[in-house]
């Protein structure tokens, strides 16, 4: 215990305190002490089931053996890891299989650290390639939260205070081909970049024609369609990539997350021939746009481990089956109760929606909590889940659904669980008081706080 509370001290005075804070109010503030698979070991004993994945990033489960051992390997062979006056070739190894995967048009691969360092990449690649400036996004989205990416977030939450951002961004309603022709016949955008499945924003899948359709408009306005797949790449839907559930064949499309099983920062932006030669057209610009750790060895070795363990052990096909089985298994338990709206997603990238309750009794607790904070109700779900053994989390840019996406590697049996967890909550809330009185408790908290 003491060595906790000194661990959570130094945390507070020297990093986050804020954060720090808040987890102690959402009764989350726990050590781990072992994470294997879906499995997360507490010093008290006590066994969480991740069904968060560290929002996306632990496809093929946390820590891998394989991939551990792939980067013992490479630490052991003392090669050039950073020395950045050469050719890597592992990085050629990684973009070949990358590129291969994603298929279509996509036959280079640029490497960073991180999906927001991916999107920026992504920006500048698109006014390199077309000469404009302006660029599209939906509402909704998540990019990241360095300046470039936020600029394509509408939610005012994320860009308050943070002064300007870059000019000539646009946002769409997400799904609506109407108003994405309407900006592209302007011929000023430079390009769409959207998520093909909105995962922030409430997991929310469009309708089967949009994104192809979106690319056809672009193509005919010379906007480039870039698709960010940093949640729903990596086999985390399904295919490789979610867009391969729409038929598309973009520009560029930004990887990170579970490029490289959780353990080495790593993203890769996937980009035709015409968009890089129009960025990398020189000599003299072969350096134009680079990233210090871009291709260090590390990252590439456990981003070529990862995609490994995730061929070898099937988990896109697996993401299917569990997927389709821990959708319909919510949805039969669910179904019956009237805050809850909805169970929706590919693969194992789910989310339930919940709604505001018509009952009276129901309702006076639920709007009080939600004048507190909007969150207040979405955060009570996640500490009773908490408490019954499992670690989730609302959407960030929609507190009214619950993101469900576990390792690939989950099991029917752990999926049963969650199920039957998720239905005590849910029972809880419109029968008993016990929730609310939860809720009431982390509403003292918050105010305390």
């Amino acid at each position: 215990m003491t060595s906790t509370i000194t661990a959570n001290t130094r945390y507070q005075d020297c990093v986050n305190p804020q954060w720090a804070r808040l987890l102690n109010v959402l009764q989350l503030n726990v050590r781990y002490t072992r994470c294997l698979g879906t499995e997360l070991h507490i010093d008290d004993g006590r066994r969480i089931l991740d069904f968060l994945s560290g929002y996306c990033v632990h496809n093929a489960g946390h820590n891998h053996p394989d991939i551990i051992e792939a980067l013992k390997e490479e630490l052991d062979q003392c090669g050039p890891a950073m020395l950045q006056s050469h050719v890597p070739e592992l990085a050629g190894e990684l973009a070949e299989r990358l590129c291969s995967r994603a298929g279509g048009r996509l036959k280079k691969a640029f490497f960073c650290s991180s999906g927001s360092e991916g999107v920026e990449a992504a920006i500048k690649f698109s006014r390199a390639h077309t000469g404009r400036t302006g660029l599209l996004y939906a509402n909704g989205a998540f990019h990241g939260l360095t300046c470039g990416a936020l600029s394509l977030m509408g939610d005012s939450f994320w860009r308050e205070g943070f002064g300007p951002m870059l000019p000539d961004t646009e946002q769409i309603p997400f799904g609506n081909l109407q108003a994405l022709e309407q900006k592209l016949a302007t011929r000023k955008h430079a390009a769409f970049i959207v998520e093909p499945i909105q995962s922030e924003a409430g997991i929310r899948v469009p309708a089967r024609d949009y994104l192809a359709t979106a690319q056809s408009l672009c193509k005919r306005y010379g906007t480039l369609f870039v698709l960010d797949e940093v949640q729903t790449g990596m086999y985390r839907t399904g295919p490789f990539l979610a867009s391969h559930l729409f038929q598309t064949d973009p520009d560029m499309v930004v990887l990170a997350k579970a490029l490289s099983g959780g353990l080495i920062p790593c993203a890769a932006v996937l980009a035709t021939d015409e968009v890089y030669d129009s960025v990398y057209g020189s000599l003299k610009r072969a350096l134009i746009h680079t990233s210090t750790f871009s291709e260090n060895g590390l990252a590439m070795r456990a981003g070529l481990a990862t995609l490994s363990v995730l061929e070898r052990e099937s988990l896109g096909d697996r993401s299917i089956v569990m997927g389709e089985y821990l959708r319909d298994r919510l949805r039969d338990a669910l179904s019956g109760y009237e805050m809850v709206k909805e169970v929706r997603g590919e693969g194992l990238l789910n989310g339930i929606e919940f709604t505001a309750p018509r009952k009276l009794t129901l309702r006076v607790p639920f709007e009080a909590f939600m004048k507190i904070h909007p969150a207040m109700f979405g955060q009570v779900l996640v500490m009773q889940l908490f408490h019954r053994g499992f670690l989730t989390q609302v959407c960030g840019n929609n507190f009214m659904v619950l993101k469900v996406a576990p390792p690939l590697v989950v099991k029917e049996q752990e999926a049963d669980d969650f199920v039957r967890a998720a239905t005590e909550v849910v029972e809880s809330m419109h029968s008993s008081s016990t929730f609310w009185t939860e809720a009431l408790g982390m509403a003292r908290r918050v105010i305390d706080v």
